[in-house]
């Protein structure tokens, strides 16, 4: 089986030095099932490209085998497709070849070890027991860009029907520990099998490799239950530990959130103006339902609810906390009747499909995406662009080269401690244009706040239009 790896990073060759293996000189490595051979195509300080050659021997692993299983039994075990598509061997291969690199350790570049970098992976044959479906299930919600092709049985014999194997590539930007932790988790997962006994052990294995981003997968439990081939103990076992995984309470980010940022943006008065554009934007879609996604203490639903315009207004956020506040705010239960009918308050999470957003006109999502990480980034795309997908959407965030103009801003620090990045104007639009893309939106981009010729105006808003 084969696998590359590949690096654009300025200095493209110092993936050798994550890895541990010099580009200039080809190395084998002896494995319990056979053979890895580690070499590199190309290397410049462009691109460079490394690729992981696994070799397992069928006969091998049947004569080393006790029991019934061992040699003399079925065709099957000595004539099948583990020399030839990616599984739990290649897992194995790359924790025995990589394993300072998936252990996020770099002697010689530690800075770099931590650093995302630009880089794309690539399978001859990677099998996918259910489908290009399921291979994006697995990989999108992580942040990946996917390319795959189906190949054939036989393209002699095409009444043989397709086979569960893709050519793939992936594509992201990421710390190469990550990507590795990835595939180490996955590949068996897309196979849906192990060439090994799977035992308790297995579910330290899963919860260390997928520490940081399994928790928050939308597919954990399919991920969970084939990682550890469907043995319900196990997997009990696991979801439980995954769902006990210390995760920041939305009730105290929400206490805080407002006071960080507000303490820093107040001597431009920049959250009126940021609500101001916002709402001149929705009120521009000409919208009557409209949704505010993220709400918090319901500033923004107190400027649409002055708005003959709005006939439905839904706020919805993942803190009950910040809910009561904002229904204190607006005194909720001493809103006159026909103004109560036009609000209500919702529950619920922005990365996970909810049928009571869908039908709207419009929706915000002010000061929301910065909070996410690249695993619940994909998964609100989807949830919001391709499931709730009202006719506009305003999404508002910071433009991260401003902050230079704040003197109490730390360089390199963000606007909030709970940012999980904070984009320049060409990534947001780079970003906002992608998922216009993927799903049939228009966009135009709104400069919001005082604009500085060198660096931009401090919020950058998308309205999105189909």
């Amino acid at each position: 089986m084969l696998m590359t790896l590949t690096s654009t990073h300025e200095a493209a060759t110092d993936l050798g030095f994550l890895l541990r293996k010099n580009p200039a000189r080809p190395q084998s490595f002896t494995l319990s099932f056979g053979k890895a051979h580690v070499f590199y195509p190309e290397a410049t300080l462009e691109r460079c490209t490394v690729a992981l050659l696994v070799e397992v021997d069928p006969v091998g692993l049947v004569r080393n085998r006790r029991g019934p299983s061992g040699e003399g039994g079925a065709l099957e075990q000595y004539v099948n497709d583990r020399p030839y598509a990616a599984s739990s061997f290649l897992s194995v291969a790359l924790a025995d070849v990589f394993g300072s690199a998936l252990s996020g350790k770099s002697k010689e570049r530690p800075e770099l070890a931590d650093t995302p970098l630009p880089l794309s992976v690539t399978f001859s044959a990677l099998p996918c027991r259910g489908g290009e479906e399921f291979l994006r299930k697995m990989f999108e919600p992580l942040g990946y860009t996917i390319s795959a092709r189906r190949l054939p049985l036989d393209e002699k014999f095409s009444d043989w029907g397709e086979s569960s194997y893709f050519q793939v590539e992936l594509k992201a930007r990421l710390p190469l520990q990550q990507l590795l932790s990835h595939l180490y988790v996955l590949v068996p997962v897309l196979d849906n099998d192990k060439h090994y006994w799977v035992s308790d052990d297995e579910v330290e294995k899963l919860l260390r490799h997928g520490e940081g981003w399994l928790a928050s997968h939308p597919e954990r439990e399919a991920i969970t239950r084939r990682y550890l081939k469907h043995q319900r103990s196990l997997v009990d076992d696991a979801l439980t530990q995954l769902a006990d995984e210390a995760e920041p309470n939305p009730d105290a980010v929400a206490e805080v959130h407002a006071a960080e940022e507000e303490t820093i943006e107040r001597s431009i008065s920049l959250n009126e103006q940021r609500l101001g554009s916002v709402l001149a934007a929705l009120k521009n879609t000409g919208a009557a339902r409209v949704l505010d996604l993220g709400c918090g203490e319901g500033k923004l639903l107190q400027a649409l609810l002055k708005e003959r315009q709005f006939t439905e207004i839904i706020g919805m956020d993942v803190s009950h906390r910040a809910l009561e506040i904002a229904h204190d705010r607006l005194h909720y239960d001493r809103l006159p009747p026909v103004q109560k009918e036009r609000l209500r308050f919702l529950h619920g999470s922005l990365i996970y499909r909810d049928q009571r957003l869908a039908g709207f006109d419009a929706a915000a999502v002010v000061e929301v995406i910065e909070h996410l990480d690249a695993a619940r980034l994909a998964a609100f795309e989807r949830v919001l662009f391709e499931c709730a997908k009202p006719k506009h959407i305003v999404i508002t965030t910071p433009n991260s080269e401003y902050n230079v103009k704040w003197e109490t801003l730390p360089a390199g620090k963000f606007r909030h401690r709970d940012h999980r990045f904070e984009w320049t104007r060409a990534e947001f639009q780079t970003w906002a244009n992608g998922v216009a893309t993927r799903f049939g939106y228009n966009l135009r981009f709104v400069s919001v706040g005082p604009e500085d010729l060198a660096v931009g105006s401090p919020t950058q808003m998308a309205v999105f239009t189909r």
